[in-house]
């Protein structure tokens, strides 16, 4: 399947043209440039960093070594999102870690009474975010900026999600070479245990929350216990640990007391 979606990518086609024309006859440039992609995703570059796009929950995203490259998890993280969303009001959204965007992107495209926001550490990180907002057209909707957690955010949120780094300091050498070499690792590393980064996000999570709204976050399946315990010492209300369809404890939700 990688080998068909690059060369479906060398030929600037879809992959269906490759079925539909199975005997034509690549030029020696196309072959050259086949050539070059394969040996690079041989030598451990990622598929999505090498066609620069990905699709995410029905929407099209350009993807880079500038932000995490956006997985199934987080499609279900959104998906848990989407239905604590009230329909019948304006709803205040906060994209914290937004990296490539998908989450505030999607919000701002499937909520068309939300207002969005969504802060990075990283600028890089947060200029990919903007192109994949004007991509997709929804870049008058979402307010970007630079900010370590909730350093610079001010106001209250009805929800916001994060997929913060949650990765042991000490398992990061034993990540897949594609991971480890290619993504950035601030969006990775978790410190020890994995919850230094969750412990620093839900310091002041409280204060940021409106009465009754949600915090949801994507976590390592073995921190659900922790997180649990750490949400209740911070004021968070209606702790609940959901599982991802691979069966493992993904997600973590809690609301903010009314």
């Amino acid at each position: 399947m990688e080998a068909e979606i690059l060369l479906a990518h060398v030929l600037n086609v879809d992959r269906l043209q490759l079925y539909l024309a199975p005997e034509k006859p690549l030029t020696s440039e196309e072959r050259g440039r086949y050539r070059t992609v394969v040996k690079r995703r041989r030598e451990g570059v990622p598929l999505q960093h090498l066609t620069g796009e990905i699709s995410f929950y029905g929407l099209k995203f350009r993807v880079n070594g500038d932000a995490l490259i956006p997985r199934a998890e987080t499609e279900e993280l959104l998906d848990r999102v989407l239905q604590l969303a009230p329909r019948d009001r304006e709803v205040a959204c906060l994209d914290l870690g937004t990296g490539s965007g998908v989450i505030a992107v999607c919000l701002a495209r499937y909520l068309p009474r939300a207002t969005v926001t969504a802060v990075d550490i990283s600028s890089e990180a947060l200029q990919l975010a903007r192109v994949n907002a004007s991509l997709n057209e929804v870049e008058e909707r979402i307010c970007f900026f630079e900010s370590d957690w909730f350093g610079r955010v001010s106001g209250r949120f009805d929800l916001i999600a994060s997929n913060p780094p949650y990765v042991d300091e000490r398992e990061l050498s034993n990540l897949p070479c594609e991971v480890r070499e290619h993504e950035p690792r601030c969006a990775l590393d978790g410190g020890t245990d994995g919850l230094e980064q969750i412990s620093l996000l839900l310091r002041n999570a409280v204060e940021h929350l409106a009465a009754g709204g949600y915090l949801l976050l994507e976590i390592d399946h073995r921190q659900g216990r922790r997180i649990v315990e750490m949400m209740g010492e911070v004021g968070l209300a209606d702790i609940q640990v959901e599982q991802d369809l691979a069966g493992k404890d993904r997600f973590a939700v809690a609301r903010c007391p009314s």
